[in-house]
Parts: structure tokens; C-alpha cells; sequence
């Protein structure tokens, strides 16, 4: 058997990424904790990238940890692997997996379709967007199994919903279907074709300018946990830069013209 999990396509600034586990509903066995971190930290230095769009292959986004697999004689990582801190690093394995999307300085957009349960539901939190099909199902399951979520949900959950939800859907595991994920906070809006919506959403994202896309994700996951005072002082810090660069020019241009913008990608990240 393969043990390749994730694939990754950059087509036209676009970074397509797959989980390719279908047969398994991309459930998360070790090869897959291992993947998926080595592909957010991959295109995080990616030349060129503008959006990322998150998906699953088969019938299903992820119906979260495989526990029979991940015990199995061949994982990469063991227990201790996947909840061991590295030295240096605020999150482990299990946490990395869906936090690093969020470390990721362009949008990344999640196309949710089938089961997003558990570890997949907090992967697909670490994303900027969520775009889910109609029928798609979600839940906060860890507690089906007597665990608590432990994949970063404290980080990414406060941000979408208000903490009497994030507390009822953690105490009782429910799921709940795409409307309601709407309702709640949990899912941006539902398509009957997620991943194409993502993909058409991500070429309107890369057609602007990059500089200002990179600032804008940076202020909004930022601000949101900062005071007032520090909060604006971001807006300002953030917005000084982009005033007259190549790039502000290049986007005020297209706007005046109405034709396409010329940009120029910033060099990636060490």
C-alpha cells in the first residue's frame, strides 16, 4: 500500500492540496499526521502561492483519526510522537496538523464534503474559510470516545463560534449538518460543488495583490486576540508598508483600468 497521503498541486498561484486516503475517508493514521504537517510547513515556502484550497479525496473530507491504522506495526509516529512537544515548537504532531494552516501566510480554504468529524473538523478549523457541500456532516466527536478535542479546537473554535456552542457541540459530539454549521460558525457558506467554489474563490483571492492579502490574514488572525490599543496599532503597522510599494500601485492601477493586476510575489519564507 502507498503511503502517500497528500498531494500537492500550485497551479496559477493556487496550491491545490489533497488528502488522497479516500478509500479511508481520509481517516488520520500516522502517515497522514505526517503529511499533512510537511505540507502546510511545505507550502508555507512555496514561491508564488497566493491561496491554498484544502480537500479530501473520496467520499468524505476527513472522518478523523484511524485508530486501528495508527497503532498498526508500519505508522511513522507512535502515542508519544504524535502528543510530544518539540523543543522550539508550541505545538505537537497532532495539534500541527491542523494550527500550521493558519501559519500559512495566504488564505487557505477548505472544501468540506461527506464526514468532517473530529481531528477532521479541527483541520478544517485551521483554515481561513470553510466551504461546505450541502450534505456534509460535522462534529466535535472526541468525547464519543471519552477524550477531549486536542488538535488546536481552543485556538481555532473560539474564532467561528461563541463559547455556550463551542461547549454543547464539545459536551455532546453531535453532529450537525451544513446548514446548521452555517447557522453556527462553524462552516463560511455551503456550495453543491465545495471544491470548485474553493478553487474559483482562491483565483479571486490571487488576483489581488498579494502584499495585501498576506497583511490582511496577518491583522485579522492577530487582532482578534489583541486589546483595542494594540489592535489598531496592528492596522497601522501593517498598512504603513503597503502605502505607495510596487504592488498598492499595481492594484490601484488595475482598479482605475480595469484590467488585470500586475504583481509581484514576495520571496517565501525561510
Amino acid at each position: 500500500m502507498s503511503e502517500q497521503r497528500v498531494t500537492i498541486d500550485v497551479t496559477d498561484h493556487i496550491a491545490d492540496v489533497r488528502m488522497v486516503r479516500g478509500d479511508k475517508h481520509n481517516g488520520l493514521d500516522g502517515h497522514m499526521f505526517v503529511a499533512l504537517r510537511d505540507a502546510a510547513r511545505k507550502i508555507a515556502t512555496l514561491p508564488g502561492v497566493r491561496a491554498v484550497v484544502l480537500s479530501g479525496d473520496g467520499p468524505s473530507f476527513s472522518a478523523g483519526l484511524d485508530i486501528q491504522s495508527f497503532f498498526s506495526d508500519d505508522s511513522p509516529v507512535d502515542m508519544n510522537g504524535l502528543i510530544d512537544r518539540p523543543e522550539g515548537e508550541i505545538a505537537n504532531l497532532a495539534q500541527a496538523v491542523a494550527v500550521d494552516w493558519r501559519d500559512v501566510p495566504v488564505p487557505v480554504i477548505a472544501a468540506i464534503h461527506g464526514n468532517c468529524f473530529g481531528g477532521g473538523l479541527q483541520i478544517a478549523l485551521g483554515a481561513d474559510i470553510r466551504i461546505a457541500h450541502p450534505d456534509a456532516k460535522l462534529s466535535v466527536m472526541e468525547i464519543k470516545w471519552g477524550l477531549v478535542p486536542d488538535m488546536g479546537l481552543t485556538v481555532t473554535l473560539p474564532q467561528v463560534v461563541a463559547q455556550d456552542v463551542a461547549k454543547e457541540l464539545t459536551f455532546t459530539g453531535r453532529i450537525v449538518c451544513a446548514a446548521e454549521g452555517k447557522a453556527l460558525g462553524l462552516v463560511t457558506r455551503t456550495a453543491e460543488d465545495p471544491r470548485a467554489a474553493a478553487l474559483e474563490l482562491a483565483r479571486a483571492i490571487a488576483e489581488r495583490s498579494p502584499d495585501a492579502v498576506r497583511a490582511g490574514k496577518r491583522l485579522l488572525n492577530e487582532a482578534w486576540a489583541m486589546d483595542d490599543a494594540a489592535a489598531l496599532k496592528l492596522e497601522t503597522d501593517l498598512q504603513v508598508p503597503l502605502l505607495g510599494s510596487p504592488n498598492q500601485m499595481a492594484a490601484a492601477t488595475a482598479a482605475f483600468t480595469k484590467q488585470p493586476g500586475q504583481f509581484t510575489d514576495p520571496e517565501p519564507a525561510a
